[in-house]
């Protein structure tokens, strides 16, 4: 860690200041979401937050059930870090900070129950809808969670399923049925550096950070999921403290989405 680059922040935080002049619990700007980024996926969208960018792309799948749940889908997401997004990044297959990523999208997802999982199955013990989610970073400028789990539910608003017929799927043709979805999931990654609290990390503040958690309510505040991060152990006034910031910010997330 970069004791010196950890002071200097620590110093401006105490000011109320971060490096970049923004307010501690200020996101960056602009924040864009544009939906259908490319025509070959069955849903996608480009995430922009500031020099952050992400594109998330959506492929509906037909396959198996789970035994335990057999006359419901799934979704299945993963991540892919490109060394042209930062040069840390590598070749090959999955790291843990990309597993790390996927999981948390995936969490605020799949616990959140935007999606009916029984609406995704065609055949009850035979045929169901996976909805396969991809994360590729094209500049990580810092926060991937919170682009990316906003950018998964965005993609997830704007795919339509594939004509599906006499058990084969017809890529070429694509139907008007929208996934069936509910509430609207959005993840905050509160940080925690020194005594003071920060979202929306920058690469550089990142490399400082004593404690994150990533908190992912809906609409009504209702707690979806947490994922803690960080070397640091926090104490449960810390962790109520940083619950209400993500569901309160959260808030000002989901004004970026599209209504419906």
């Amino acid at each position: 860690m970069n004791e010196d680059l950890r002071e200097h922040i620590i110093t401006l935080l105490n000011s109320d200041k971060r490096l970049d002049g923004r307010k501690p619990l200020e996101y960056r700007k602009p924040l864009n979401i544009e939906y259908g980024f490319t025509k070959t996926a069955d849903g996608s969208a480009k995430v922009i937050l500031g020099e952050t960018e992400v594109l998330v792309g959506i492929k509906m799948e037909i396959g198996e059930p789970y035994p335990d749940r057999q006359d419901e889908g799934t979704i299945i997401v993963g991540a892919e870090l490109i060394p042209l997004s930062n040069p840390n990044f590598e070749s090959g297959p999955p790291g843990i900070q990309a597993v790390e990523l996927a999981r948390v999208v995936d969490r605020g997802i799949r616990e959140s129950s935007t999606l009916d999982f029984k609406k995704l199955c065609i055949k009850k013990g035979e045929d169901i809808w996976r909805v396969a989610i991809d994360i590729v970073t094209l500049n990580d400028a810092g926060n991937l969670f919170d682009a990316s789990a906003l950018g998964a539910y965005a993609a997830l608003q704007n795919t339509v399923f594939p004509k599906f017929e006499d058990g084969k799927i017809i890529r070429k043709e694509k139907t008007t049925k929208k996934l069936p979805l509910k509430n609207v999931p959005v993840s905050v990654t509160v940080c925690k550096i020194g005594s003071k609290f920060i979202v929306d990390p920058t690469s550089e503040e990142e490399k400082v950070i004593d404690a994150r958690l990533t908190v992912a309510s809906i609409e009504d505040g209702t707690l979806c999921a947490l994922q803690k991060g960080g070397e640091y152990a926090l104490t449960e006034e810390e962790i109520a403290q940083m619950l209400e910031i993500g569901i309160e910010k959260g808030n000002e997330l989901r004004g970026a989405l599209k209504n419906g």
